[in-house]
């Protein structure tokens, strides 16, 4: 006889290998400026990039976030998904995972209007330069639009949050 346990497992996060978030702004069909930011692995993990890969898919899957489709967090208040947005920082929450990066004027500007940041959360793990190196925006534009990265992502209107005094 089989039985599944109904207890949650950890997720070992050590699998995602190292995760990078990486924010900008740009034009949307609405002519305003948008808040993204981009978070993927560097698919350096123990599994190598398939492996990483797996890890983002699990992740995203126990967090509710359907790789493919948008997820509008602003009409899910129960989504186990956050940003916190607090001196020039964005810091996404969610289960296993904190993650956050430096933020430009402009892009606090656009998440200030909006109210909310576009997270594209791709499962394809990041070709480019280790961390710590700066991205050219031609690189991020070219990774972050590419179809394969897309299709291959969880889109998330995630709602911007602050701390008040």
């Amino acid at each position: 006889m089989t039985s599944t346990s109904s207890t949650i497992r950890p997720f070992p996060a050590a699998d995602l290998g190292t995760l990078v978030m990486m924010p900008w702004s740009g034009e949307a069909a609405d002519g305003r400026a948008m808040p993204y930011l981009l978070a993927c692995s560097l698919g350096n993990g123990p599994g190598g990039p398939e492996g990483a890969t797996a890890a983002v898919e699990r992740l995203l899957d126990y967090s509710g976030l359907p790789v493919g489709d948008i997820t509008d967090g602003t009409q899910r208040p129960s989504l186990p998904v956050s940003m916190l947005v607090v001196a020039g920082q964005a810091v996404v929450t969610m289960p296993w995972l904190k993650t956050q990066c430096t933020v430009r004027p402009e892009w606090l500007e656009a998440v200030a209007e909006r109210g909310f940041a576009y997270l594209l959360f791709t499962t394809r793990p990041w070709s480019g330069d280790m961390p710590g190196a700066t991205v050219p925006p031609e690189a991020l534009n070219a990774f972050a639009g590419d179809e394969e990265t897309l299709k291959a992502a969880a889109h998330i209107i995630l709602p911007a949050r602050s701390l008040r005094a």
